[in-house]
């Protein structure tokens, strides 16, 4: 590495410059990953397990969260989350007015699951650089999460690849340490279909 006076080191440029390429920030793939470890970090920090779904999006499942220990008479309960980022929020009143794909949707909304589901909607700047800031006395990101059920909604008709539903995520669904741990509570269970 290079270095500068007093053995510094030198400060590159994600940008280019000192013969290094330029990145992109803030496409697509980036904002999805970002939205999906800024959930697991979340996860991590309410010492719940996160795991990461296959690669293959079969099931519209990102990752399921586990607890330890029992919860109202179940013991290392789950849940699984789908994760969105989104950079152009849409605020209406205390909600938030997401554009979800049908395809997405139907994979969330229902009762014939195994294991609760929910919708993590990551609200972020439009600028990547602001995602996160750090400092020697912390680690921000920006700017938070929210969650969604949707057992008690019906699958929609999906007539195109892309066609889309707008679906309301209330501002008041901040998803923090206590919120996700109360996401593992009998209510969400109690809304699906009981297993033969």
């Amino acid at each position: 590495m290079s270095t500068g006076n007093g053995g510094v080191p030198r400060q590159f440029s994600p940008h280019g410059g000192d013969g290094w390429d330029p990145i992109e920030f803030g496409d697509r793939g980036h904002k999805g990953a970002f939205g999906e470890q800024f959930v697991a970090t979340l996860a991590t920090a309410a010492n719940l397990e996160p795991a990461k779904s296959s690669h293959r999006d079969r099931f519209g499942v990102d990752w399921t969260l586990s607890r330890p220990g029992r919860v109202e008479g179940v013991r290392f309960p789950s849940i699984d989350i789908q994760v969105k980022c989104w950079a152009a929020p849409d605020r209406s009143g205390d909600e938030w007015r997401y554009p979800l794909r049908i395809h997405n949707y139907n994979k969330l909304a229902g009762r014939d699951y195994a294991t609760p589901r929910f919708l993590f909607l990551v609200v972020v700047p439009h600028s990547a650089k602001s995602w996160a800031e750090v400092t020697h006395d912390y680690c921000q990101l920006r700017h938070a999460a929210y969650w969604q059920c949707f057992h008690d909604d019906e699958p929609m008709e999906d007539k195109h690849p892309d066609s889309t539903t707008t679906v309301s995520v209330p501002h008041a669904n901040l998803l923090d340490v206590d919120s996700l741990h109360s996401l593992f509570g009998s209510a969400y269970r109690e809304r699906l279909v009981p297993q033969q």
